[in-house]
This record gives structure tokens, C-alpha cells and sequence, in this order.
């Protein structure tokens, strides 16, 4: 009798573990069946770091491991041990193309984000009282008026210089705008690209005489800085850890991650973001090196749950300003999603602006 009972419970157990089993089946992520390998601008870092992103693109077959570098440095690298290259703009996308043997590739740009420059509340203010930017009334996002602000660069002028500026110790020094290296980081390249084409009437420099005639003002712009980063990541962490200039080149996408992840931090509460009103569109170019890379820049365009996490980090879709306004709508007293009254401006060829830089650096 007792073996008979025995019996009995053994096989009631096994039962029990294989109904756990099945039940606990379809909590189990699938296994990704692609390992991939990319090389990436940093400001990406920290989307592909998010667990749900891994999970997102587990569940649709990817292992996704990346590599950061400035995004017009990229061709240098030694591409064929990537599957990919994922510049922050579709400039640098040709260079890459043909140094990993791939030109032609179906190329795909997923998410986008303008440059801002992040201002101190207090610079915000000074800049505001000299019309060098609008800020409206119990807004903390305003206008970077380029016009101006050059013509005060070309002129050499202080913060001691600007009306106002004595009751605010920490405002000393030349004015200027801290950007990442032009010649290897996309901000900084955008950024000459733009300011040069303000420099030069209004149109995008094409030929020798623009950079001659540009030159200098972009020396001033560039050589104040002194030693130049590599990428927006670290100016922006010092800006928002209270340290840094008062005047940061950065991405749209840093700061509406860090409204959405990090409210409460109160890092944003000193922060007065300026959208140039001229401006080089910055969309975030995949580029595929293998096959089994190849689809994976589609569904990062166009998976629905890829898409939200992408706007969770900042940035903003294909055709994505709804969803993009949608997410960050109680942080709207900092950010433009229509960007109001910003001028898009095309950026000059690659050789054109890596001359650019070379000049504007000496």
C-alpha cells in the first residue's frame, strides 16, 4: 500500500512541475538568434545599455553589443569588425560606407535629435537682457539668435561685457560656447556647419573662398575652448553635476532623457535650453556592414516598442513629433517639439567641412 501511495505522489509532483513548466513558458524571453557587433556615437550608449532595449530587440532575434567613437572618425576604425556603424548624421554615413566596403548600402536613419545649447539660468537671463537670446516668460527653453551671438564672438566680447553680468561672479571670461571637437565629433562638425553658414550670407560654404572667408570667425569659435572632447557625454554630465562652462553644445535628446529618467534629480532646475535659430538636422544614420546586420536598422525605425524606448531616451522618430510631444508634454516649459522658429540648413560636403575644421583648429 505504501509503494502504491508512493507512486501516486511521485507521479502527482511531476505533474505539478511540468503545469509550472508550461504556465511559466511564456514569461521566458526568447533567446536572440543574432549576436551583432556596432560602433556607435555615445550619445547611443545609454539606449542600448536600457534592459527593455535589450529585451525589445531579444524578442525580435538581437544581441546587440556596441562600441562608442566620434561619429567622423568612424571610417578610420577598422570596419570589418563591425556589423554595423551608427553615426549621429547621414554625413559621415558615405566615408564609412566606402572605407568598409559598402557603398550603396541601405542605409537607414531611425531617430533624430537637434543641437541645443544648455545654459545656466543666470547666463540664460544676461544673454536674454543683451538680445542675444529670447527666452518667454516662465519658459525654460528659448532662442540662440546666431546673428548676434557671432557678431559678439567676432567682436572678442567678455561676459564682463554684457549688461548684467556683475551680479553673477561665476559669469567671467570670454564668451563662448563649449563644443566637441569638429574635426572627429558630429555636435562640433554641425555645429561649424551652421555657423558657418550665418558666417557666410546665409549659404552653405561649397568652395574655398567660403572657408577662407569663414576661417577666421570659426578660429575664434573653436580656439577659446582650449582642449576639445571628444563627444557631448562628458560636458553635458559636468553641466548637470553642477561644474562645466555655462554655455554647453549638446543634444536635444540628453535633455529630454534626463526630463523623462531622471526628474527627480532636479539636475534640469538651473537648465535653460536654447535651440539655435539656425541649425544642421542631425538624424541618426545606421549604416550595415554584414548581413546580419542588414534588417536590423528597419526595426529600429519601425518597431512600435523600439520607437517608445527611443523617445524615452530623447529622441525623436521617423514622422515622430506626436509621439515625441506626447512623452515629454510635462516637461514642455523646457523644449520646442515643433521646433518653432528654428531655419534647417544643409550641411557643407565632408571635405568641405573637415577643411572647416582643420582651419578653425590651426
Amino acid at each position: 500500500m505504501r509503494r502504491i501511495l508512493g507512486i501516486a505522489l511521485a507521479v502527482l509532483l511531476l505533474g505539478g512541475v511540468i503545469a509550472v513548466a508550461l504556465a511559466g513558458g511564456e514569461e521566458t524571453p526568447p533567446t536572440a538568434t543574432k549576436t551583432v557587433k556596432g560602433v556607435i556615437g555615445s550619445e547611443k550608449s545609454e539606449y542600448f545599455r536600457d534592459p527593455d532595449v535589450v529585451k525589445a530587440l531579444a524578442d525580435k532575434g538581437y544581441t546587440v553589443k556596441t562600441e562608442t567613437s566620434g561619429s567622423w572618425a568612424m571610417d578610420q576604425l577598422a570596419l570589418k569588425e563591425f556589423d554595423f556603424a551608427f553615426p549621429s548624421s547621414s554625413e559621415p554615413a558615405p566615408e564609412i560606407e566606402a572605407a568598409a566596403g559598402v557603398k550603396g548600402a541601405q542605409t537607414t536613419k531611425p531617430f533624430f535629435s537637434p543641437l541645443v545649447v544648455i545654459a545656466r539660468a543666470n547666463a540664460a537671463k544676461v544673454l536674454a537682457d543683451n538680445n542675444l537670446v529670447k527666452v518667454e516668460p516662465g519658459r525654460k527653453w528659448g532662442t540662440l539668435l546666431m546673428g548676434p551671438y557671432l557678431k559678439a564672438a567676432a567682436e572678442d566680447r567678455n561676459w564682463q561685457d554684457l549688461s548684467g553680468s556683475a551680479a553673477h561672479a561665476e559669469l567671467n571670461g570670454r564668451l563662448f560656447i563649449k563644443t566637441t571637437d569638429p574635426a572627429t565629433s558630429n555636435s562640433g562638425a554641425l555645429f561649424l556647419a551652421a555657423t558657418s553658414n550665418v558666417a557666410n550670407d546665409k549659404t552653405v560654404v561649397s568652395d574655398q573662398a567660403g572657408i577662407d572667408r569663414t576661417a577666421p570667425l570659426m578660429q575664434k569659435l573653436i580656439r577659446v575652448q582650449g582642449a576639445l572632447e571628444p563627444s557631448t557625454d562628458d560636458p553635458f554630465r559636468a553641466f548637470i553635476s553642477g561644474s562645466g562652462e555655462p554655455l554647453i553644445l549638446a543634444y536635444e535628446s540628453q535633455v529630454a532623457s534626463l526630463l523623462q529618467q531622471k526628474p527627480e534629480t532636479g539636475a534640469a532646475d538651473n537648465m535653460v535650453v536654447l535651440y539655435p535659430d539656425t541649425t544642421v538636422n542631425s538624424p541618426h544614420t545606421f549604416v550595415p556592414i554584414s548581413e546580419n546586420a542588414k534588417e536590423l536598422g528597419s526595426l529600429l525605425a519601425n518597431d512600435p516598442k523600439l520607437r517608445q524606448l527611443a523617445v524615452r531616451h530623447g529622441f525623436r522618430p521617423q514622422n515622430g513629433v506626436p509621439e515625441f510631444t506626447a512623452a515629454t508634454a510635462s516637461h514642455a516649459a523646457y523644449l520646442n517639439p515643433e521646433l518653432t522658429g528654428i531655419r534647417q540648413v544643409s550641411a557643407p560636403t565632408v571635405k568641405i567641412l573637415m577643411a572647416l575644421a582643420a582651419r578653425a583648429k590651426g
